[in-house]
């Protein structure tokens, strides 16, 4: 069978994770559960199988990358179709045999949607802290990883209505990096200790109350994932059923926020 790749956007937040655990739901689990039902596997897992990143509980994605030897009839549309609703597949594309989704992988790029309604007057200093974070660094400070903890780092701040959009983008990320960026960002933001980066950034390990705890995974989505000579076909009816299905849980969580906003006026 020949090697495709599929894009899958996920919501993250019902599952444990992207990769797959014992005992809990994730998203690969699905997956893979979802390709036994249609019979593309019966082993421990797809031949030739790799996903460009492992999002951590509660992070969605609306690009994650899966690739492996996959029959021609399974289109995204029928991927979907084994799948429960807040897993997405929309697009696919046909890969040589020796391609592997985390290695040939040149760029990714997270989004994270910091709700700041009444905080305008502090974006230049938000927007600061991330130029500073931005190039090439040693981030151990900002990741559990003990090795290979340089990075290439381009990070932006947008303003979106009551949202600070944070866009952070590196051929590839440590363990919790972009959450850890975001959250020593806020903490420069509120208290205006911008020596803090320099710390974070220097030489010593930074721990205790004064290291730098992960932000909330909820509001971070894998944007994209970039890859050089491989051309995505968008597969029509599995995009729309994808937009129907995400419109239809945003529906649900205006009123729910709603709810709280009414309940919040006490």
């Amino acid at each position: 069978m020949p090697r495709r790749a599929f894009r899958v956007a996920y919501d993250g937040r019902p599952y444990h994770g992207f990769q797959r655990q014992p005992d809990v739901s994730t998203v690969a689990g699905e997956l893979f559960g979802a390709l036994r039902r249609l019979d593309v596997f019966d082993g421990a897992k797809p031949s030739g199988y790799a996903a460009a990143g492992r999002t951590d509980a509660g992070v969605s994605a609306r690009a994650q990358t899966v690739a492996f030897d996959a029959p021609a009839w399974l289109t995204p549309d029928a991927f979907t179709g084994a799948l429960p609703d807040p897993i997405q597949v929309w697009a696919h594309a046909d890969a040589p045999p020796e391609f592997h989704a985390t290695h040939d992988a040149v760029a990714r790029t997270y989004v994270y949607y910091w709700y700041a309604p009444d905080s305008r007057a502090t974006d230049d200093r938000a927007a600061g802290a991330l130029d500073r974070l931005t190039g090439t660094h040693d981030f151990h400070n900002l990741t559990p990883n003990t090795t290979n903890t340089v990075r290439e780092l381009d990070a932006t701040l947008d303003r979106d209505g009551a949202f600070r959009v944070i866009t952070v983008r590196a051929g590839g990320f440590c363990r919790e990096l972009v959450r850890r960026v975001v959250s020593l960002v806020q903490l420069v933001t509120e208290t205006g200790d911008t020596d803090r980066i320099d710390t974070v950034l220097g030489d010593e390990p930074v721990a205790g109350p004064d290291g730098v705890p992960p932000a909330d995974p909820h509001p971070l989505v894998l944007h994209a994932v970039a890859y050089d000579g491989l051309s995505f076909t968008v597969d029509e009816d599995a995009a729309e059923r994808a937009r129907t299905t995400f419109r239809a849980a945003r529906a649900d969580h205006h009123e729910r926020a709603r709810v709280a906003g009414h309940l919040a006026s006490i």
